[in-house]
């Protein structure tokens, strides 16, 4: 019985079973739609959503005769994430014919690259719980994508929309250093963040404009030779590459444990049965038959053009994170939570213009966090904007609110999008910050428990949290907690 996925050392999970440990290997594709206005060789627009076959050109649509431009702010969005992933840029590149037949790949072949990649070797760093790793890029390259076979509105039919073909996709390829599903996790996410910060790639996985292949095999704990791999094509969300890689693990290791060898194949994971399937025999480069495209010349960067891009690069999210720890003091969870989204990150500095940068950073990750994990929404279509989430803080911080008494402003203001000063007026919940106000309903409080004010002063100093308590109910919790303990301690004295 193959067991489940175990943590043995710093770096590598293992499968554990009753004869063996057998380590996991993954290596990712991702293909990352490049953001950008229209497609990788044609003006066509690349706008989501648009009616079936309206974006469209003579170009995208193969039509004989037609000749591919290459759109120069996708070369230059291709570098910037090169760039961003400390990768090497190579000044000579070529594109190449991958050469296979689908239905909604109207050339009868995909322009990309092959052995001459617009990117070269890059890496990106992790912060899991067992510590930093590094991840290897082995290369970047640009295509273009194919069109959309569509097979459920007819039993009989399949259509084709061909509005994405043509589009510019990156191809990061990752060296095969990933060992978990959570590795994966942490991996797709930084990257996605990486190219949110430069504006490469949206990342919207729901609208395909992120997708990956993942290349699967296992070996036994202790060996140096990889096994025979596995690709799972075309996985569109990171739980479900999770989901898939544990699954796919499993399956080779139940063949190895029982004397079969793996087949090197792509397959397909199955969504709702939660497993892997064969979809045909994995396909090597010769099968493809590469060869520079006789349409376009060879790619050529001149160094003062990777130069001006690596000047205008924006703050990344490692830089800004080991800014905001020495900054703002900031724990390097706390940091890496508040720079994993660039929105994120906005809103925080938004906040911390007007706000206590401590009390800030404790209400975006717990309290507004918990909000948007709940409604499944996105920090920048949050009920609470910046600012009135800075002026709520300030009302803490200014000791107008209480810490609870701001838990039911905050509510309100996700269901009404109301300010918080609105709310605490309207609603007269400003703290009773009054010392002698406060020394009234203190006595009267001591005065109804005379009896636990003898047991305290003999010893039962437990019973202070008991007057606190007496003290908020009568004051319907607006006094001020640090008066009210200064106060009852000198009255208690007495």
């Amino acid at each position: 019985m193959v067991g489940k996925l175990m943590q043995k050392d710093k770096f590598n999970y293992f499968i554990k079973t009753e004869k063996n440990n057998w380590e996991v290997i993954i290596g990712l594709e991702v293909h990352a739609q490049v953001v950008s206005e229209s497609k990788l060789f044609s003006g066509s627009s690349t706008k989501f959503g648009g009616k079936p076959n309206t974006q469209v050109s003579l170009v995208d649509s193969a039509f004989p005769g037609m000749l591919p431009v290459i759109n120069e702010y996708c070369i230059e969005q291709a570098v910037k994430t090169g760039l961003g992933l400390n990768a090497k840029i190579n000044l000579d590149s070529i594109f190449d014919r991958k050469n296979y037949f689908y239905a909604d790949l109207p050339a009868g072949y995909q322009i990309s690259q092959y052995k001459n990649p617009i990117v070269g070797e890059g890496e990106i760093n992790l912060d899991m719980p067992y510590g930093s790793k590094k991840i290897g890029i082995e290369r970047l390259h640009l295509e273009q994508d194919a069109g959309k076979s569509i097979h459920d509105l007819s039993p009989d039919n399949t259509y084709v929309d061909l509005n994405r073909s043509g589009v510019a996709l990156m191809e990061i390829v990752s060296k095969p250093d990933l060992r978990s599903p959570e590795e994966v996790n942490s991996y797709v996410k930084k990257l996605r963040s990486i190219m949110r910060y430069l504006n490469t790639c949206d990342g919207n996985m729901q609208e395909g404009s992120l997708r990956a292949d993942v290349n699967v095999s296992v070996r036994k704990k202790g060996e140096t030779k990889f096994g025979t791999r596995c690709e799972i094509k075309n996985v569109n969300s990171i739980k479900f590459m999770e989901m898939a890689i544990d699954s796919e693990a499993k399956r080779q290791v139940e063949l190895l444990e029982s004397g079969k060898s793996i087949d090197q194949e792509t397959r397909l994971f199955d969504t709702k049965k939660k497993e892997t399937r064969s979809m045909r025999s994995k396909e090597e480069a010769h099968d493809y038959r590469y060869f520079p495209d006789p349409d376009l010349l060879p790619l050529k960067i001149n160094k003062s053009f990777v130069e001006n891009l690596k000047k205008k690069l924006p703050e990344l999210p490692d830089q800004k994170r080991d800014r905001y720890i020495k900054k703002f003091n900031l724990s390097p969870y706390e940091a890496n939570v508040l720079v994993s989204e660039i929105d994120v990150s906005k809103f925080f500095e938004e906040v911390i213009k007007t706000a206590d940068i401590k009390l800030a950073k404790n209400w975006i990750i717990v309290e507004l966090f918990a909000v948007l994990n709940e409604k499944n929404i996105e920090i920048k279509d949050s009920p609470v904007t910046p600012k009135n989430l800075a002026i709520l803080i300030n009302q803490i911080s200014s000791g107008n609110i209480s810490g609870k008494i701001a838990k039911e402003v905050f509510d309100i203001m996700i269901k009404t999008g109301s300010s918080a000063d609105k709310i605490i007026e309207n609603k007269g919940l400003k703290q009773q910050s009054n010392p002698e106000e406060i020394k009234k309903i203190i006595k009267k409080v001591l005065d109804k428990n005379s009896e636990k004010v003898l047991e305290y002063k003999s010893g039962k100093v437990k019973l202070f949290g008991f007057f606190i308590g007496e003290v908020m109910k009568i004051s319907a919790g607006k006094a001020n907690p640090k008066l009210v303990n200064e106060i009852l301690k000198t009255e208690l004295k007495k």
